[in-house]
Parts: C-alpha cells; structure tokens; sequence
C-alpha cells in the first residue's frame, strides 16, 4: 500500500501492523525546509519495532520516503524514552489499538512528558479509553494506566505504567443508550508549583459545573521530589460519567514555561468546565478522544454487527474511517440522527454501524 506525507501517520503504521499490509510512505515533508520524518515519530517506529517481532523498516537518507513491513505483535516487557516534542499520550493511543492482539501480555513503561497542550494526556486516556476497552471485553486485573511519575514540556520527565492482557477476539458491541449525566469526576493536578494552584483550578471549575449537578468530585494531585518531573506546570482533567457507563472527558493543561503566555489557574479551571459541557453537548457514548480507537475495535471484532452512537465525527476520525476502508474494507454504515424536538439531546449524533471482521489473535498462544 502507498501513501503520501506525514499525515495520520500513525493511523497508517498501526493498521498496517495489525493488518499484516506493507506500507510505503513517500513525499514526508518533501517540500519542507527541514524535510523527513521528525524526532518524535522515529521515536515511534522504534516503540512498534519493540513490541513487535521481525518488523523491517527502510528510511532514506533524508527521511522522505518509509518502508514498513510488519511483524507479528510479540508484547512483553518493553520500556520506551519517548520523545519530548509530544507527550506519552501520543505513543499510548497507538498502543491501546494494539496491545490486545500481543502473543503475550504487555507491560509498557513510557518515560516523557504526560501532560501537554497539543496531545490527550495520560489522565484522559485512563479515564475513558480503559472503560471503553472494557465494554469490548477486555478486562481483568490486568488492563491499568497508571502515572509513576509526572512530567511537563518541555523537559518531561514523567514515567506511566501500562498493562494490558490479550484477547483472542473482540466483543461486538450495541453502544446506542448514552443516558443521563449522574456524577462529574476529575484531578486537578500541579507540579513544581504552589500546591495552592490545584486548589484554584477546583474551585474556579465548580463555580461553573455546580449550577448543572450536585455530585462532583475534583481530586487534587501534588507531586513533591523526584516524582514531578523537570518542568513547572499544572492542569485539570474533568470526566463526567453516565447512567450508562459512558464516560466524556475533557482536559487543559498549562502552557509549557516559555512557551507563550502563562496562564491563571482560574481561567484553566474555567475553561476545562467549558471542554467538559462542549463534550457532553456534542455526547454520544463515546468522547471525541476515543471515537477512533472504538472504531478499530468494532472493525476487529467478531463476524457480527456492531453499533456506536457518536458525536459528531472529528476531522482524525473521518480519516480513520478511509484507512480502515483501504486496510480491512470494511464500510460502515453512517445514520444520521437528528436530535428529538422535545428532549435536549446536544449536538447532532451519527450512528455508526459495522459488521466486524472476524480478526482473530494468532500471535495469543494457546494454553
């Protein structure tokens, strides 16, 4: 399979490695005054080359042009220094499309930057993707996230602990009932600043999100020493639950030191609140964040029907849609639903419909 540029660039690795497909990427920042492959993606074809066995990948010289041939996904204990340009977020994602279908189970330790501006951070990832991984069935003690250590851009410095044990196929799901918001949840967390500022940025949140609901519940997070990395900052990650174990998430973080204007933490607080009530509003049962990775495992999953109400698609996950088109041709079936007249039901919300295909592990070893 060919592609051009750097775009969706790890879409194109992730699926070409579960589908068995080579991929050729040509023309990456060709026009560009520094052209190739940046930092932080060599850094992530180093990470897929460690979890995986018997991978080949071929860069020219001045990094334009990519060849990748996949291996089988091997799992095991990997360690990763992930690159500071993006945060571990970045590299997670990519590893919760891939770690249920390892030959035995992962156990990931990514050193780098957790929190940053321009990827979903560690704390969002623990608190909607691992519950929605778990309504596909992937569950057991063994499926955590779990931060040992913070770090903020631009010097990082954090450490985060992922497992995750292996299936042999995935679940098909009926995700149509998004229900009633009951309770908001949410960490508040600073490092190598005044322990004060988490407690502003709670404050500032509840003064909005009590008007809406009365069960909220904002954990302030202060690492002392060793454990909080190089760089000042602090943020906030909010996640409302529902009725029906769907849960939307919404974060900010503080810009990195030097990077632009510093930022009050009343105003973060204010406008992570905001994040959380433009989530809820645009609803659906699973948050913008996550709709690719339910995507991936609706395509995976058994030989049968699977439905996800979503908000309205972001402009990554339309891609995703045409790459899972090209790798495993599977078309989904997109409904639209208008919102009723008399219920208050947010934005518009697309039902998505798929037949799985029928993807089963054969890296698992069977006992």
């Amino acid at each position: 399979m060919e592609f051009e540029g750097c775009n969706c660039f790890r879409q194109r690795l992730v699926l070409s490695t579960l589908s068995g497909k080579r991929v050729k990427i040509r023309n990456i920042r060709s026009k560009d005054d520094n052209p190739g492959l940046r930092d932080f993606e060599a850094s992530f074809i180093r990470l897929l080359d460690k979890v995986t066995n018997g991978t080949r990948i071929e860069i020219n010289q001045t990094g334009t042009v990519l060849f990748y041939q996949p291996g089988l996904l091997y799992g095991g204990s990997v360690e990763h220094e992930c690159n500071v340009q993006r945060s571990i977020g970045y590299y997670l994602e990519a590893l919760l499309m891939l770690a249920p279908f390892m030959k035995t189970p992962l156990r990931a330790v990514l050193k780098g930057v957790t929190n940053d501006p321009t990827d979903p951070s560690v704390d969002l990832l623990k608190v909607t993707a691992i519950p929605l991984m778990k309504k596909f069935g992937i569950d057991g003690d063994g499926l955590e996230i779990k931060v040992l250590k913070r770090g903020m851009a631009p010097a990082g410095g954090g450490e985060v602990l992922f497992t995750c044990p292996v299936r042999r196929s995935m679940k098909p799901v009926h995700l149509t009932e998004p229900g009633k918001i009951k309770r908001i949840r949410g960490t508040a967390f600073s490092v190598r600043v005044s322990p004060q500022m988490a407690n502003r940025i709670v404050d500032s949140a509840r003064s909005i999100l009590n008007k809406f609901i009365p069960d909220i519940y904002i954990y302030t997070d202060h690492m002392k020493g060793a454990s909080s990395g190089k760089s000042p900052g602090f943020g906030l990650t909010l996640v409302a639950e529902t009725v029906n174990g769907t849960f939307l998430g919404a974060e900010v973080v503080s810009t990195p030191q030097g990077q632009g204007d510093p930022v009050l933490p009343e105003d973060l607080g204010r406008n992570c609140a905001k994040l959380l009530l433009e989530e809820v509003y645009r609803g659906g049962c699973v948050d913008s964040t996550n709709q690719s990775l339910s995507l991936l495992y609706m395509t995976l999953g058994q030989q049968d029907v699977s439905k996800t109400l979503l908000g309205p698609l972001s402009p990554y996950t339309v891609e995703f849609l045409r790459h899972i088109r090209d790798f495993f041709q599977i078309m989904f079936k997109i409904e639209q639903q208008k919102p009723g007249e008399d219920e208050q039901k947010g934005g518009e919300k697309v039902l998505m419909t798929c037949v799985g295909a029928g993807y089963s592990n054969i890296n698992k070893t069977i006992k």
